[in-house]
């Protein structure tokens, strides 16, 4: 040790009496596990955001369409309203994102019904609008899969020829489905790897793959699946990014396609020209 003083460098009695080191190490660890502890005990609150009824337009204009009661399989009691086409080119199960309810996506339900000529099912997952329960991953995925049963029950097809299609959250609910079950097509919008790199990339500095109990860890599952895949995202996204897409489109088989929408948002509704290239996706589908 240099015996001489340092104006710069404190001498050993002056550390030892402040310890300021230590403590502040002890400081941020006893905040660091505090932020962990509160993350994983809110973590469902973080992923999902279900406004329930009656907030929305439940009888929006220029939609016509049949409530859809049914049951999960844990005996959880379910909404979804179904659109049906008179000559549909598919049908489509349709799995809406991680907020409000299904009436958020009317419009969206009008332009696959009238510009891409298909018959449509949307669906509550627990917790959210007129279904009951509160969401979590096991849950919802029970959700969709007592959806598709409705759905193809209603419409007289195999629910393996339903067309699987999901935004954001719904996304990886309906990869889910297609590369545990099979469909007859899958189309994602707007969705992720998995939930865990959305959450680092909005929480970077915390352990969240250690953490995180939702994962819906699409980028493992949807090399399972082996039909046709439409996917498109918002190169401005600023939720669920751009990259996150382009990495998970890169983990799927042909057929596939991917619409990069120039200057979109995660919210932004889909332009019109987007359902006609789903029309044509699925006028090109193989026959059933």
């Amino acid at each position: 040790m240099v015996s001489t003083w340092n104006d710069d460098v404190p001498s050993p009695r002056t550390q030892v009496r402040k310890g300021s080191p230590g403590r502040a190490v002890l400081f941020f660890a006893v905040v660091l596990l505090t932020v962990v502890v509160l993350f994983s005990f809110f973590e469902n609150s973080l992923v999902y955001f279900p406004a329930k009824y009656p907030t929305g337009d439940w009888n929006p204009l220029g939609l016509e369409f049949e409530d859809a009661w049914f049951e999960a399989a844990d005996g959880t009691k379910l909404h979804g309203w179904y659109v049906p086409h008179p000559s549909p080119r598919a049908v489509i199960l349709f799995a809406h994102g991680n907020g409000g309810n299904l009436t958020g996506w009317a419009e969206d339900l009008r332009q696959i019904h009238a510009r891409a000529g298909a018959s449509v099912m949307i669906f509550d997952y627990r917790g959210y609008g007129r279904s009951a329960g509160s969401p979590n991953e096991v849950g919802v995925l029970q959700d969709a899969r007592a959806a598709r049963a409705w759905l193809a029950e209603r419409a007289g097809v195999r629910e393996q020829d339903i067309v699987l299609m999901g935004t954001s959250l719904g996304g990886g609910v309906m990869v889910d489905l297609a590369a545990h079950d099979g469909a007859r097509a899958l189309v994602l919008q707007n969705t992720f790897t998995s939930l865990v790199d959305v959450a680092k990339f909005h929480f970077g500095w915390l352990p969240a793959s250690m953490l995180m109990r939702n994962r819906l860890d699409s980028a493992a599952k949807i090399g399972r699946f082996h039909g046709p895949l439409l996917q498109s995202h918002g190169d401005i996204d600023t939720i669920v990014p751009y990259a996150l897409g382009r990495k998970l489109f890169e983990q799927a088989h042909e057929p596939k396609q991917f619409l990069t929408l120039e200057g979109f948002q995660h919210n932004d509704l889909h332009p019109p020209e987007y359902f006609e290239a789903l029309g044509d996706f699925l006028s090109n589908l193989p026959p059933l």
